[in-house]
């Protein structure tokens, strides 16, 4: 009874609130739906489905926690200096260069891509385009207005440390953080679902991380192809430390870095290399 009630219930949420659940693992689904069950005081996941289906704000209180939420800025610091290698190399080379942080959670990510650029003098920042993405509106709406609260849990004084001085790029009030202008200038946000969206195109740079750690295997492939086809040709992609990319799209990428997992995107024939304008709704 319980695994055909949380069968239903995902089934619910797939067809009805369109959030593709049979991509990720059951671990990670039963974990987030747990969480709401807790909070709304249900006792198993026949009574959740009943709430869910009558109440549309727990429906998006789902939604919301269904979303991979985890970030921080410069996550995984020595990852960081990788990127800042390949910032340097793209911007030596390109007039223009564009960069996705695709999964961008509530848009810490792309930030420390903009304060990386403004703070390296070897990158040139006015030439960065930086989008960033992800299904969940609520984290986009915070990623927009850039301005963070600091918990008990989370440290920014610590994330942001990576810079030597992060106080021109980030204003600190007590425990409220926000984003200078000159930084949030540099990034725009747009909602973009990788599970069913379209690719994009024109990307120099697309860092996606920690997302396919929640995502069975059979559909980390067309989710990674999504993301290949969005990079322009000898384009960068960067992917979690835990993560790898599956045998049958390596013939697509060499590897820049193993530890760092910085991908290298190979080239076609010459006569294919054009540098395409990304497609952006903002």
């Amino acid at each position: 009874m319980s695994d055909e009630a949380f069968e239903a219930l995902l089934s619910y949420v797939e067809s009805e609130l369109s959030f593709a659940t049979s991509h990720y693992n059951d671990s990670y689904l039963d974990r987030r739906v747990s969480s709401r069950m807790r909070r709304t005081q249900s006792e198993n996941y026949a009574e959740y489905y009943e709430t869910l289906r009558a109440d549309p704000d727990e429906q998006e209180a789902l939604l919301e926690a269904l979303s991979i939420n985890v970030t921080g800025f410069f996550r995984n610091p020595d990852v960081w200096d990788g990127i800042r290698d390949v910032l340097r190399c793209l911007s030596a080379n390109n007039e223009t260069v564009w960069v996705w942080s695709a999964a961008c959670a509530d848009g810490r990510e792309p930030y420390s891509v903009a304060m990386l650029a403004h703070d390296d003098p070897q990158i040139d920042e006015s030439s960065l385009r930086i989008v960033g993405t992800d299904i969940s509106e609520p984290a986009l709406k915070t990623a927009r207005n850039g301005i963070y609260e600091e918990s008990r849990t989370v440290d920014f004084d610590d994330q942001l440390s990576f810079l030597d001085d992060a106080s021109p790029y980030v204003d600190r009030d007590n425990r409220t953080y926000r984003i200078d202008e000159s930084i949030k200038r540099s990034v725009s946000f747009e909602r973009h679902d990788l599970i069913n969206d379209e690719p994009k195109t024109g990307f120099d740079l697309v860092i996606c991380r920690n997302l396919f750690i929640y995502i069975d295997n059979e559909y980390k492939q067309p989710m990674l192809r999504t993301i290949a086809r969005s990079l322009r040709q000898d384009g960068f992609l960067v992917i979690g430390k835990a993560e790898t990319i599956p045998p049958t799209l390596k013939s697509a990428f060499s590897v820049r870095d193993a530890r760092l997992r910085i991908y290298h995107r190979e080239p076609l024939e010459t006569n294919t290399l054009a540098r395409e304008q990304p497609e952006s709704n903002s």
